[in-house]
């Protein structure tokens, strides 16, 4: 039997670490390649002000030409319950903010874009792509973009 939540890839996005104030987070691209799906999670810490951007691009080629993805951008695009989406503010602590990426239209590669205002500190945020519905099932704690699994 398989369990569709352990055919899954997990991409590092940012990594955790010290609070971004009037700059924009470093990000690694995410590898799409032989899934069909992604969604990326940005988790807001402790923030005394409003993200200026937070958005998806992509590209063709690894680590240049991206380009801004239409319909993935925090501040003007549609969210699911229709509404025009906002950007993280300065009362967002602890929150999730969600792309989910139908990846069958989209270019190989994907970035994130997110970029702290400035405040009287900043903001924290760590963000990862869960990579889904990949052509080819990945058996390795390795291959899942895990060092370790544990099951029971």
């Amino acid at each position: 039997m398989s369990i569709e939540a352990q055919n899954v890839k997990v991409v590092r996005v940012t990594d955790p670490g010290a609070i971004v104030d009037n700059a924009s987070f470093t990000t690694q691209e995410i590898d799409t390649n032989s899934y069909e799906y992604c969604q990326i999670y940005c988790y807001v810490g402790a923030t005394d002000i409003a993200h200026v951007a937070l958005k998806v691009q992509e590209s063709a080629t690894s680590g240049s030409g991206f380009a801004d993805v239409s319909g993935l951008t925090f501040g003007s695009s549609t969210n699911t319950d229709g509404a025009t989406s906002t950007l993280p503010s300065s009362t967002s602590d602890n929150e999730f903010f969600v792309f989910d990426i139908d990846l069958k239209a989209r270019e190989r590669y994907l970035d994130l874009v997110a970029t702290a205002g400035n405040g009287a500190a900043g903001t924290y945020m760590v963000a990862w792509a869960i990579l889904s519905r990949g052509h080819d099932t990945p058996q390795t704690a390795t291959e899942r973009g895990c060092s370790q699994i544990l099951r029971a």
